[in-house]
């Protein structure tokens, strides 16, 4: 028997309702960004290794220095020209916004962007805890707000993508994903929700692909409540296809140059997804308008199968490149020496081998809010229940291909999470009993990320003999710090040999340009570091030679350069690590002891 959504019958929200969950909300952001205070935002002065955060500042600062608003070249990565980025500027537009106005006002650029890397992060922070307060109140009433701004504050703290310097557009595809679904719950009794959770929806897809399988999944299940429930649904799937439509539309002509209009880019938003987007989106919103159309639930099914099928010939007619697999037609080099060992881009096995414990930390509070999904939707259907229950499934199945979609299911995890502690809080208020407040602690601890990274350190802690975790990978912190880099700031700007994860601090602490980052499209530049650090002495001069290499730069803690050393042992980079040093190179006096060595080409023979 279908049970009735008792949140149909409620009036709208009143206005007030925002007030106090925006202050919910601030008292949340404020909480983790005093205690990153206190240890005196660590994360300004060491990266942590993560490239995406400082290249994302490198193409601020170009933007801010001149460079076009379409021509998203990285001129100092790469071959001579540098290659383009896949990224969107609508990233780095308010970044720069930012670092423009506190530049103004206190005339300090290393200041206004040190505020810029603090208030970004902080202020998507905010927006996501609003978010998710308000799906949680939709989802399981007003018990599960507090649950939902200790424990989801909590999550996005564990998460790290909000932390200070935090410039990455993970965090920004995050805030707006929970903004869809949380719009698309107050639907029903929010005229404009539907509308802006489309909206939110088509902003996700233009900042990144990683987001379509949410995105489709947000689009299918608002189809489907359509086709299965006629007119309550009605005006909430037209506005939302609408919306999706009208968005994607004014991104393609305000980030895409009419020159490559014409282009497809299977990574990054352009004449596909916008083709793809405004179909299905108009098509939608024309299906649920139409009375002929969508008259009776069969007529209702049948369009948006047909609207299915177009959509799919579509692409496959016009760009079947787009439905390979994303790394697909990759050099397979790079893909296995390279990308293969971004942490994000791992898989829940690859994981399982190489970091145990991190598969507990990034997988059990998901796996314990399906296992609750699964129990609510036993006892009937909600249409509250199913949205959150089919994009928690979705995220944690793109989680078991990469690691990087235990993101968002961590997030969605947190509302049904928080509807299983009111649950608990109310059974201990009604009847208090040492069982009853027993339960509800264990429900507060398990859903808890960091409950279970404390577990898992433990673990790792009796396995590793002692050894911290990172000790026990081979990872030098030293190797990513601001100051490490402090000699290669002050030397004159030349072409840096240098592997991959040094990439992006070098363009950041330096005015130096490199050939490698961990980037797919920077075939050509990774490409000729690999040949150099693997080949011979003699391959490695010749490369430097042709090349005009002014700077070799060298972390012997650097993960990636133990990695490499392995591969080759005879190679070139395995032989500097060693201390051999070829007579075309001689070390810089100043470096030598640390953590980044320079090894200056000579020019004198």
């Amino acid at each position: 028997m279908t049970r009735v959504d008792a949140t149909m019958s409620v009036k709208a929200t009143p206005r007030r309702s925002w007030r106090n969950d925006l202050v919910l909300a601030l008292l949340a952001t404020l909480a983790p960004l005093f205690v990153n205070a206190c240890a005196g935002f660590p994360m300004l002065a060491d990266a942590g290794g993560d490239n995406d955060n400082l290249l994302r500042l490198v193409e601020v600062r170009d933007l801010l220095a001149g460079q076009g608003w379409f021509d998203l070249h990285q001129y100092r990565m790469g071959l001579e020209g540098g290659f383009i980025m896949h990224w969107s500027r609508l990233v780095d537009a308010p970044i720069a916004a930012i670092v423009l106005a506190v530049s103004k006002l206190t005339g300090d650029a290393p200041l206004a962007e040190n505020v810029a890397r603090v208030a970004w992060p902080a202020l998507l922070f905010g927006m996501t805890m609003v978010f998710m307060i308000r799906a949680a109140r939709r989802f399981a009433g007003k018990d599960a707000v507090l649950p939902t701004v200790v424990i989801g504050a909590a999550a996005l703290y564990f998460l790290g993508i909000f932390s200070p310097g935090a410039l990455d557009h993970h965090n920004v595809q995050l805030m707006l994903t929970v903004a869809s679904l949380s719009l698309l719950l107050e639907a029903p009794v929010n005229k404009p929700a539907a509308l802006l959770s489309g909206l939110a929806a088509a902003l996700t897809l233009a900042v990144g692909m990683e987001t379509v399988p949410y995105v489709a999944t947000i689009g299918i299940c608002v189809a489907m409540l359509f086709a299965f429930h006629g007119d309550a649904e009605r005006p909430i799937a037209r506005d939302f296809g609408l919306g999706f439509a009208g968005v994607s539309a004014l991104v393609f002509v305000t980030t895409i140059p009419q020159s490559a209009w014409g282009q497809a880019q299977c990574d990054a938003f352009s004449a596909v997804q916008f083709i793809a987007a405004g179909l299905a989106g108009t098509g939608l919103a024309m299906i649920a308008s139409s009375r002929a159309a969508s008259h009776t639930r069969g007529r209702r099914l049948l369009s948006l199968v047909l609207l299915g099928g177009a959509l799919g010939a579509v692409l496959l007619a016009l760009f079947p490149q787009c439905l390979a697999a994303p790394y697909a037609v990759l050099d397979p080099r790079l893909k296995t020496l390279l990308l293969d060992h971004i942490d994000e881009a791992q898989s829940l096995f690859q994981l399982a081998a190489n970091d145990p414990a991190k598969v507990l930390t990034r997988y059990a509070t998901p796996l314990v809010a399906i296992v609750l999904m699964a129990s609510r939707l036993g006892r009937g259907w909600r249409r509250q229940d199913s949205l959150v229950a089919v994009l928690l499934v979705v995220a944690f199945l793109v989680s078991v291909w990469q690691v990087r979609g235990s993101t968002f299911s961590i997030t969605f995890a947190v509302i049904p999470l928080s509807a299983w502690i009111a649950k608990w809080r109310q059974h201990a208020e009604a009847s208090p009993s040492r069982g009853s407040m027993l339960r509800m602690a264990a429900a507060w601890l398990i859903s808890v990320n960091a409950a279970w990274s404390g577990a898992a350190e433990a673990a790792s802690a009796v396995f590793e003999s002692g050894q911290t975790v990172s000790e026990a990978r081979g990872i030098d912190p030293s190797c990513h710090s601001r100051a490490a880099f402090e000699a290669l700031g002050r030397m004159p700007g030349t072409t840096v040999l240098a592997v991959s994860n040094l990439g992006a601090p070098i363009l950041v602490y330096s005015g130096h340009r490199v050939f490698a980052g961990p980037y797919h499209r920077n075939v050509a530049g990774d490409r000729l570091a690999l040949d150099a650090f693997l080949g011979s002495n003699a391959q490695a001069a010749a490369i430097v030679r042709d090349h005009r290499v002014g700077l070799v730069a060298m972390c012997r803690g650097n993960p990636e350069s133990r990695f490499l050393a392995f591969t080759a042992p005879e190679g070139f980079l395995a032989g500097l690590m060693r201390g051999n040093v070829p007579d075309w190179l001689e070390p810089v006096p100043e470096t030598r002891g640390a953590p980044i060595e320079l090894y200056r080409v000579r020019t004198d023979g």
